[in-house]
Order: C-alpha cells, then structure tokens, then sequence
C-alpha cells in the first residue's frame, strides 16, 4: 500500500508480510519542482536535474515486499534537500540568513542548494527568509516527521530501527560501484555494515567505505546504536543503471536492479533487532 502525499510518498509492506527492524529511505529520487522556485530563466532542465538520485526509488522498490517500508521524497533536490540539516541555510543565497555553516553548505550545497549538481547557480536572485523557512515547513519537515514515526514504529515493533537510505553518485565519484556510510563506525553496528559490504562484493561490485560520502543528515540524526536506532547510507554508481545525459534507464538498468533485489532480499531476510 502506498500513502502519497505532496511532497514524499510511503510504501508499506504488503499485509502478508510482517515489517521488520528495517526501514529503507529515497530522500532525493524526486523530480517535481514547484512553481514557487523561481530558479535562474535560462537554467537548462538538465542541470536543474543533475543532482538528483534518479531512478533510485525504482532500484529498491523491492523493499516493502521483503518487509521493509519505503519513503521517497517527490520534490526534486534542487527545490529543497532532505539530508541536509534544516537549522543550516547558505547566507551566500537566503538574506537574513546567518552563519556558521558546515562545509558541503559553505559549498552550495545545504538544504537550499545554491548551485546544481554540474556546477552552475539555481538562482538570479538571492531567496528571502520566509522562502527557504516555508520550503522547511512545506517539503523538508513533513518528510522527517513521517521518517520518525517509521523509525520509531520499528523500534517499537521489533526493539531496534536500522535506516538503509539509497541514493547515487556520479560515475566518476569514486573508484568503486558502491559507497557505504556509516559515519566511519558510529552509526550502526559493524555487522550490518560488514554484512552489505559482503553482499556487494558478491554481486562483483566494488566497494568503499565512507569514501568520499560518509553519510549525510539522515543519517547522522538515526545513527545512534545506543538508542535502538541504525542508519547507513548507500551509494550507487549511476554508471550501473544510468544514462546520466538523459537521466533515463540505461543497457543495464534491469540487471542492476536485480543485483540490487538479491541484496535487498539477503538483507531482509537476518534479524537486524537481535
């Protein structure tokens, strides 16, 4: 079953099948941008795409099936991005806005990106207060507070919470086909990170921890152990499944998602609350 609202939507496990501990989450799959953007007129459609985690929320659509619901963000990350910290916005692009920031906001990059993925600016204009807090209040919030009641329903339901959030990378990010985040050990227990190192690697890919992506808001804010809550972050080479010129399904999408079904459902099937 699927709730769907404006800005993010849910999948739940079908009722044959239990929820587990796990809970997976697809913060920038969205490509909806709203008519109150107001981004730069001669910004290609392309670039304002080119941050996206396209297609990811089709690769792990196996989630519910096995047991793990799935929430997705619909607004495209260059309206607003969900795994950025809400209390940091960029003073280079919001007046009113104050300091300090961390280094990716510093970069153009915080929860109102100042720039698009390929480099150039959003934006002709500087945004206001009021814009980027009603963005907050609109898009960014909704999604977080519906992300903690899954969080905290599998919590209660089988005595821990781990978040597996997906995402993508550029081909020439890394040297490897997959990043995993897990803030360099102290957002989950290591054999959760272990295990899906093991499971991409049989699937031929190779792997990289916390190199260069070592997790994002997300999964800093889930990351804690001691509290029943886990979180990783993944990241998927776009080359795997990708045309990153058209942002369309790539020769080989399919098999991609298939590895990616098989890891899915090795994942599901341990008992992560034990």
């Amino acid at each position: 079953m699927t709730d769907a609202g404006e800005t993010f939507s849910i999948t739940q496990p079908p009722p044959h099948r239990a929820a587990g501990a796990l809970v997976f989450g697809s913060p920038h799959s969205g490509d909806l941008y709203p008519d109150d953007m107001g981004a730069a007129g001669d910004l290609s459609i392309h670039s304002l795409r080119s941050a996206e985690d396209a297609l990811v929320a089709q690769l792990v659509a196996d989630g519910p099936r096995h047991g793990a619901p799935l929430i997705v963000g619909r607004l495209g990350r260059a309206y607003v991005d969900l795994n950025r910290d809400p209390d940091e916005l960029d003073p280079a692009l919001i007046e009113g806005a104050q300091g300090p920031v961390g280094a990716k906001t510093a970069a153009g990059y915080g929860v109102m990106p100042r720039l698009t993925g390929d480099g150039r600016p959003l934006y002709d204009r500087r945004l206001t207060l009021d814009e980027a807090r009603r963005r907050i209040a609109a898009a960014h919030r909704p999604y977080h507070e519906a992300l903690a009641a899954l969080m905290q329903a599998a919590r209660e339901r089988q005595g821990r919470a781990v978040l597996i959030d997906w995402h993508s990378m550029p081909t020439r990010a890394a040297g490897a086909e997959v990043v995993l985040g897990d803030r360099h050990g102290s957002a989950c227990r290591a054999r959760l990170t272990r295990r899906l190192r093991d499971l991409f690697q049989a699937a031929g890919w190779r792997v990289s921890l916390n190199l260069p992506y070592a997790g994002g808001w997300s999964t800093q804010s889930w990351g804690r152990p001691d509290d029943g809550f886990e979180a990783i972050q993944i990241e998927i080479s776009r080359g795997l499944y990708l045309d990153e010129a058209t942002l369309r399904p790539n020769a080989t999408f399919d098999l991609t998602r298939r590895t990616v079904s098989r890891v899915i459902a090795a994942l599901c099937a341990e008992d992560w609350a034990a």
